[in-house]
């Protein structure tokens, strides 16, 4: 019987949580240790305050409480012992300890599931190894167990007797005399040992596992001696292998179980690996399958205008040979041709969808601006992921920089899968999809999470090959495969990415009844692409739809107890420990509505309102309450419920079930989902998330999403192995925390980064009191300054920090949190900001300044700035700069306050960004008065609505094609290019406070657009025509909007300068432009759409000759100011004419308009907001 007050596994929080709710001084409980193994915490109110002491086991097993210094030590065999013995007076703690605080009772989880009966029984789990004396009145016996317990353990032999009987009746002639022996001794005497760790809570055998080395000693000897030999065989017949890659060394690890378990797994790799090998190479011949012709040309048939007069044309993409030839018809001869060294960027247009610019460059190293407008979204979003696959083929840097993830989750309903599941892997279906055009493309890591799967696992891994060989003519290396009863999770990658990828770790994390049984849980792996490291997580979350806050609980013990990444980073859960993180799976989240709304879910769906259930989906409210994947995101759902089907059908949904206890129901649900969690200012952006509406064995759909996510290669330091670069330092000042917390203990930090040689302590803060009874720690200037071993900014800027802050008493984080060391300016003081989370709750926030110093040098270019967004003119009016409010709840803190460019000639600065631009952190100003806080999405209101494009009011929904509109997309497709999609960590205190408030519903004509014009399903002509200018400009237009056609050189004011460029700023404005607060985050400099810094770094805002027009200059780009690109008839017509010299008037006039009012209390026209401008709006405008 465990006592009352032993809570075991609960967390830190839930523990002062409970113990608050007594109230009474002398309450107490304890816990299992956050930080060390074997170990409890006794937690003990005391005047509203939580004292917490450990209690540790020394190596007899021993429990004694860590006392102060000069407190004698007591030793107790029992924890009740150790508890009854402090329950006297003044025995070193706070205060005695008086009432035990008793368990909370458990959700009832435990119970039998609602589809349990179509489950098929798990697998077989391994017969029992203690036989009970088997007597023919056992049965009459067994409730007199009990009473009799002690007199039945007498009678029945030991453990260490029964499997000492079971040997002796075994055959072990064949046995080495040894290796009997050394098993003899184990059971009669070493087994004992070994259960004693276990009753203690340990997992570690130290016995059996000597007993194994000794068993398996001459084997790892001969292992050894063997694997070089199939290693070189392997290398032999090898066609994957990159020019001048070398595979790394292999160091002979110590003679240990684990080194042991990892060279047999490598050896029988191998062997499957060489057979493999052997079988292509005959098949295919000496060509590596990635130097062959996978991808073939693609045609695409566009329109341009040539002095004002449209024709179409032919844009022919020729991968393998890296041209882009233009023709004037399909079958014609070639008009033009550029290599793909002469193209530049790609540039949308954000305001219509279907527009792309092609910036080239001509024999004459001019650069010259070619406008096309594709038939569709979804083509011109092939023709872009095209353009990217021959710049990366073509590329001259050895290693990636940008690599494309497939997820996909299919709850197979314990069905084998039909003959051809191919749609699935091309994201063909329902939702955003890619188009046919990018079919040719594959990915290169691709990851199958299946629930429900009836398969083996050898089965399996046959059907994913061949389907992915199907499609992509290639075989794919497999990288991991891991399985918990019918969970699985299967990645693979490109053959050629086999030597990137290292560091492979896979583990499981039951949440079945009672935490036991693996028919709910998570499988998870992760590994290493080079210098990036990755995650992915595929859980099986409790089913039924009045089951919700037990789905939260098995998410909240898969992130605590999934031990997948760096060990080192104990601190830290998976949230913390990846670059990137996906989170995959049936989380069996329900569309909360009464039973009896079935049949109007069901015609809504028919009608594609998604946003009315969305409003309803359990994961997006409990998500919105910060109760489950704080700080993930997610695309925008714009695909049918994929749970329940009737199945061989997609028509009909089967939502009623008959059971004994009566009719069930499941309603149609988005059980099935796909989730990321990635470091900030780190480049990732959703291409696809849909449902697959061909595959119809099971009663799920199958989901897929399509990912581009930034990686770093292996930096090797120029100074050699072993030597700290002494030019780079990182500094942390005026630091302090903000903790949710009751303890009263002193704190410190610990910094982890891979960039430094180890972590870092600090030493401890000084704890003040805050406002709501939170407490804040500061460090002041006492943190230590941080040496990486590598100070050159293109493997520095990359990097980030990992922080936790740690009682001093126990050792326990208390918050953990991330900054990114992609810093606006190096050798400036910058403020920093991330959030403290733990085990998956706020718990406060860290802010304070950093500076970094660097080496010399400068950013390489990267694959993902070769395609932008460009911010079209008028394209901030309130319904454009809704649609930049992310649909995620923790996204909206993302910059938007990008300065608009003013048709052809205002674009120079169109060479792909340097790193420098981007501001890193959170943008929202602590001063912003309370009706111009950002509100956070809200599902009452439409969600189509959200997703329109800037401006397009009256136009259909995004094509599934486009890069992210909606806030969180914005900033990964557009402002976040320079130089990451991805800000530090959100403050989602803000967030919270907002979250609550319902947004005001948008005009009637919006909520229910036509859905046959929704481009997801179609479009209705083959080439949309661009909204006329007098469209564009309607009386709604916002009153903050930036200056119609700001010249390049002139500062805007909706842009915080730096300290650097006030001064100029105030010259060209003559306004004086407020001082950012403390803390506040910095902003943008200057720079067009595309801008990247200048080649010299120089600042590109607040040039002095503001008040007249300003040709670009040559320190912008390299384009010759004497001749000027003349912009043609369709961007002349959709931009202003140039503005006269401006006077003071029309200046102030612009600055009123285009002011950023986030470090100031005056608020634009001193009245509340109009009508029009929705909370959504105001908040992606700040």
């Amino acid at each position: 019987m465990v006592p009352c007050w032993n809570h075991g596994n609960i967390t830190r929080s839930k523990a002062e949580e409970l113990l608050s709710r007594t109230g009474k001084d002398g309450s107490f409980l304890v816990r299992a240790s956050e930080s060390i193994s074997r170990a409890y915490a006794l937690c003990v109110l005391y005047r509203n305050c939580v004292y917490t002491y450990r209690i540790l086991p020394n190596e007899e097993d021993k429990f004694t409480v860590q006392a102060s210094e000069g407190v004698p030590m007591r030793f107790f065999t029992k924890l009740d012992q150790l508890i009854e013995f402090y329950k006297k007076e003044n025995m070193g703690l706070v205060t005695h300890l008086q009432y035990p605080v008793p368990l909370e009772e458990e959700d009832a989880g435990d119970e039998p599931e609602e589809d349990a009966e179509s489950i098929q029984s798990p697998p077989e789990l391994p017969p029992r190894n203690i036989p009970l004396s088997a007597g023919p009145c056992e049965a009459k016996e067994v409730p007199l167990l009990s009473d009799n317990l002690r007199a039945t353990e007498v009678s029945r032999p030991s453990l260490s007797e029964t499997l000492f009987q079971r040997l002796q009746s075994m055959d072990t002639s064949g046995l080495p005399e040894e290796h009997l022996k050394a098993i003899q001794d184990y059971l009669s005497t070493q087994l004992a040992l070994d259960s004693d760790f276990v009753k203690t809570g340990s997992s570690n055998l130290p016995h059996l596992k000597k007993l194994t080395m000794l068993l398996c000693k001459e084997l790892y000897g001969e292992v050894i001696r063997t694997l070089p030999s199939l290693e070189s065989l392997q290398r032999v017949f090898d066609q994957q292998l990159s020019p001048g890659l070398r595979p790394r060394p292999q160091v002979p690890g110590e003679a240990n179980l684990v080194n042991m378990v990892a060279k047999l797994s490598q050896l029988t790799s191998l062997l499957s690996s060489i057979e493999d090998k052997v079988k292509a190479l005959l098949h295919e011949g000496p060509e590596s399958p990635h130097r062959r012709s996978l991808i073939p040309p693609v045609t695409f048939e566009v329109k341009s205008e040539s002095l004002g007069i449209p024709q179409k044309l032919q844009l022919k993409v020729d991968v393998e040979s890296g041209k882009l030839i233009i023709k004037k018809s399909k079958d014609g001869s070639e008009d033009k041709f550029y290599s793909h060294k002469k193209i530049l960027q790609l540039i949308k247009s954000q305001k219509f969808l279907n527009k792309l610019v092609i910036l080239v460059e001509t024999e004459k190293e001019k650069t010259l601006r070619k406008e096309y407008v594709f038939a569709d979204s979804k083509k011109r979003e092939g023709f872009c992921q095209l353009l990217q696959q021959m710049k990366n083929k073509h590329s001259e840097q050895p290693e990636p920089d940008m690599i494309t993830i497939f997820i996909g989750t299919w709850n197979m309903g314990n069905a084998p899968p039909p003959k051809k599941i191919t749609s699935w892997f091309l994201s063909k279906g329902q939702g955003k999809t890619r188009d046919d055009s990018a079919d040719y493309i594959p990915h290169d890591i691709y990851v199958i999470g299946t629930q429900e799967d009836p398969l083996g696992e050898k089965e399996w891994l046959e059907i994913l090959k061949h389907s992915l060989q199907e499609i992509t003519s290639m075989t794919f290396k497999t990288i991991a495969i891991h399985t918990l009863w019918n969970i699985r999770i299967v990645v693979l990658a490109k053959p050629e990415h086999e030597n990137r990828i290292s560091h492979i770790c896979t583990d499981n994390v039951k949440t079945g009844i009672a935490n036991t049984l693996g028919n709910k849980g998570a499988v998870g792996v992760s590994f290493m692409f080079n210098g990036t490291s990755l995650g992915f997580v595929n859980s099986h979350l409790t089913s039924g739809s009045e089951k919700k806050l037990r789905r939260n609980q098995n998410y909240m013990n898969i992130l605590r107890f999934l031990a997948l990444g760096d060990k080192k980073l104990s601190p830290f859960n998976i949230t913390h420990r990846f670059t990137h993180l996906f989170w995959l799976g049936d989380l069996n989240y329900r569309v909360e509505l009464p039973t009896w709304e079935a049949e109007t879910i069901i015609q809504k769906i028919r009608q594609q309102q998604y946003a009315d259930l969305l409003s309803h989906d359990q994961l997006l409210m409990e998500r919105k309450e910060q109760k489950v994947f704080l700080h993930f995101e997610e695309e925008e759902i714009t695909f049918a419920p994929t749970y329940r089907f009737e199945r061989l059908t997609r028509d009909k949904y089967a939502y009623t079930k008959q059971k004994a206890t009566g009719m069930k129901y499941n309603l149609p649900s988005w059980c099935d989902r796909v989730l990321w969690k990635s470091y900030p200012l780190v480049h990732v952006v959703c291409q696809s998330y849909g449902s697959t509406s061909d595959i119809m064995t099971s009663d799920h759909s199958p989901v897929f999403a399509t990912f581009e996510a930034g990686v770093t290669s292996q930096f090797v330091s120029k100074n050699g192995p072993g030597t700290v670069d002494s030019q780079g330092q990182i500094e942390f000042l005026r630091c302090y925390a903000t903790l949710k917390t009751k303890s009263q203990t002193k704190f410190y930090l610990e910094l982890h980064s891979s960039c430094l040689e180890s972590f870092v302590k600090s030493q401890e803060g000084e704890n003040e009191e805050g406002s709501e009874g939170e407490l804040v720690v500061k460090f002041g200037e006492t943190l230590p300054k941080l040496k990486p071993i590598i100070s050159d900014p293109e493997y520095l800027l990359d990097q980030h920090i990992l922080i936790s802050i740690k009682s001093s008493d126990s050792d326990e984080s208390y918050g953990e949190g991330c900054i990114a060391l992609r810093l606006e300016a190096t050798e400036t003081l910058l403020p920093i900001h991330t959030p403290l989370t733990h085990h998956g709750e706020m718990m406060g926030h860290f802010r304070g300044q950093i500076k970094l110093q660097t080496s010399q040098g400068k950013m390489r270019e990267k694959l993902y700035d070769f395609v932008k967004t460009e911010r079209d003119e008028l394209s901030s009016g309130p319904k454009s700069l809704k649609s930049l409010t992310s649909h995620d709840p923790m996204k909206q803190w993302e910059p938007t306050n990008r300065i608009p460019p003013c048709g052809g000639s205002s674009i120079t600065e169109i060479i792909n960004p340097g790193y420098i631009g981007a501001a890193p952190f959170g943008h929202m100003k602590q001063t912003l008065s309370p009706d111009q806080q950002p509100t956070a999405w809200s599902y009452d209101q439409p969600l189509k609505d959200s997703s329109l494009g800037p401006g397009r009011g009256e136009s259909p929904p995004t094509p599934p094609s486009q890069p992210p509109i909606s806030p969180k997309k914005f900033s990964s497709s557009t402002t976040s290019r320079i130089p990451g999609p991805r800000t530090q960590e959100s403050r989602p205190s803000d967030v919270g406070k907002n979250m609550a408030e319902p947004l005001p519903q948008e005009d009637p004509p919006l909520t229910k657009p036509e859905m046959f014009e929704n481009p997801l399903y179609g479009s209705v002509s083959s080439f949309p025509k661009l909204v006329p200018r007098k469209e564009q400009e309607s009386p709604k237009m916002p009153r903050k909007e930036p200056p119609p056609c700001p010249d390049p050189g002139i500062s805007s004011p909706s842009i915080l300068l730096s300290k650097a460029q006030e001064t100029e700023g105030n010259k060209g404005t003559g306004k004086p432009v407020p001082p950012p607060a403390p803390f506040l985050s910095p902003t943008p400099r200057l720079r067009s759409f595309t801008c990247s810094s200048s080649a010299d770094g120089r600042p590109a805002g607040g040039d002095k000759s503001q008040g007249k027009p300003k040709a670009p200059t040559g320190t912008q780009v390299p384009v010759p100011a004497k001749r000027p690109i003349k912009p043609s008839r369709s961007e002349l017509s959709q931009q202003r004419p140039p503005l006269p010299v401006k006077s003071p008037a029309v200046l102030h006039l612009q600055h009123s308009k285009g002011r950023d009012y986030r470090d100031n209390t005056e608020l634009p026209h001193h009245g509340k907001p109009r009508p029009e401008d929705p909370p959504l709006a105001r908040a992606a405008m700040q």
